[in-house]
């Protein structure tokens, strides 16, 4: 039986690793990140294989690269939050201020609470906008890939790329704005 579990872990890497490998380095930085990523899934996989069946295989393994894709991109707050609510001439000055909110560097259960809600619904926020919008913030401000390398990447003019961000930004700033005067109320 567990040779059975074993061939069936080795055939699933051999049937899926290039293609799930491929799907994380679009998604993250460098093929570092990519690499450990993949590595987190498969060791997740053995570790479920081992304890309950897979109906699915292949849907299950994406949607957990995402899941630790996205686990990633949620370690890169602190960069976010300056660029997204930070002072631009190209931005409202009515953008709701977090960094007060979750930036401070108490760590009680309240502010752990605050900084996942708005993790939570920034993701949520992020996934109203246009694909191309969505992806050109997430590489820019997550990834911190600079715009002459995602103009490399897609082929897009700078100018385009820089004015996806900025619609981008200006839809989470009003997304998240009700957020704020709930969270300020708290």
């Amino acid at each position: 039986m567990p040779q059975d579990k074993n061939s069936h872990i080795i055939q699933t890497i051999a049937a899926y690793g290039k293609s799930l490998l491929g799907f994380i380095r679009r998604r993250v930085k460098n093929d570092a990140d990519a690499e450990d990523i993949l590595q987190d899934v498969w060791y997740q996989f053995s570790a479920v294989i081992n304890s309950e069946p897979i109906e699915q295989t292949s849907a299950w393994l994406y949607r957990v690269a995402r899941n630790k894709i996205t686990d990633k991109h949620k370690k890169k707050k602190e960069t976010l939050i300056d660029d997204m609510l930070g002072d631009s001439e190209d931005y409202d000055d009515e953008a709701p201020d977090f960094k007060a909110i979750l930036l401070t560097e108490a760590t009680t259960p309240e502010t752990e609470y605050l900084r996942n809600l708005f993790w939570e619904q920034l993701f949520f926020a992020l996934d109203e906008l246009p694909d191309e919008q969505k992806q050109v913030f997430i590489w820019h401000e997550l990834e911190d890939i600079p715009f002459e390398e995602i103009a490399k990447r897609t082929g897009v003019n700078t100018n385009t790329l820089v004015s996806r961000k900025r619609y981008a930004v200006l839809h989470l700033r009003k997304r998240l704005a009700q957020l704020y005067l709930e969270i300020s109320e708290y």
